[in-house]
């Protein structure tokens, strides 16, 4: 398990060692999805929005 920070709240999060980048997380006490940009050392990012594609 790894220790981090959310970057909203500033809660500390722990997550599993096996974390990918690119995978999408969830801060427990603000509820924001946070996204892993890197896994060495672990960074999060706010998630980006979806976007709709409006049928493209």
């Amino acid at each position: 398990m790894v220790n981090t920070t959310c970057v909203e709240c500033g809660s500390e999060l722990t997550i599993s060692d096996d974390v990918e980048s690119g995978e999408i997380l969830d801060c427990d006490d603000c509820g924001i999805e946070l996204e892993v940009i890197s896994v060495d050392p672990v960074e999060l990012s706010t998630a980006p929005e979806l976007e709709e594609d409006w049928g493209e």
